[in-house]
């Protein structure tokens, strides 16, 4: 992933997934909004402030050297693809890939430094990077539930299905 070339001696690696029920322009879209927030637990990792649960289409135009999350510097990007981003000691890459009907997103994240203060900011990241996905998840899949252009009472029938299967 780009990131490895960011940071090629980093001692520690986490890799995370998540696949989502929305297309990958979508989810591309989504992570477009990190640029203005963490999408994580906002009381630790963003002043307290509520991440926005709206899509702004402005942030979906990237230009390297853009500032996502307050303290990552935007590297290079893939529009559709993926989003590189790079902090003093971190790098990260979020890809996006189709899945079936939907989108797998894989994020890499290399720490530099000791291989012991790595683990230990993964084993917090990993808390973080996980609110973080499922946020986007919800998001991302609400989204495309209410851009759907089959019939509300079709989907209500189908939901409805969805829940009574055993």
């Amino acid at each position: 992933m780009p990131c490895e070339g960011l940071a090629p001696d980093a001692g520690t690696h986490a890799d995370r997934a998540i696949s989502i029920d929305a297309s990958p322009s979508l989810v591309f879209s989504w992570l477009c909004q990190l640029r203005v927030a963490p999408y994580s637990y906002d009381i630790l990792d963003n002043g307290g402030r509520r991440s926005p649960r709206e899509r702004d289409l402005e942030l979906s135009h990237l230009e390297v050297g853009q500032r996502f999350m307050t303290m990552f510097t935007l590297r290079s990007f893939v529009d559709g693809e993926q989003i590189t981003l790079r902090s003093k000691g971190v790098a990260v890459t979020y890809a996006v890939r189709p899945q079936g009907a939907g989108a797998r997103l894989h994020v890499r994240v290399l720490f530099e430094g000791p291989w012991f203060v790595g683990r230990l900011l993964a084993l917090g990241d990993m808390a973080m990077m996980r609110k973080q996905l499922l946020t986007l998840k919800a998001l991302a899949e609400r989204e495309a539930r209410t851009n759907d252009p089959r019939p509300r009472r079709f989907l209500r029938r189908e939901a409805a299905w969805l829940r009574a299967r055993p």
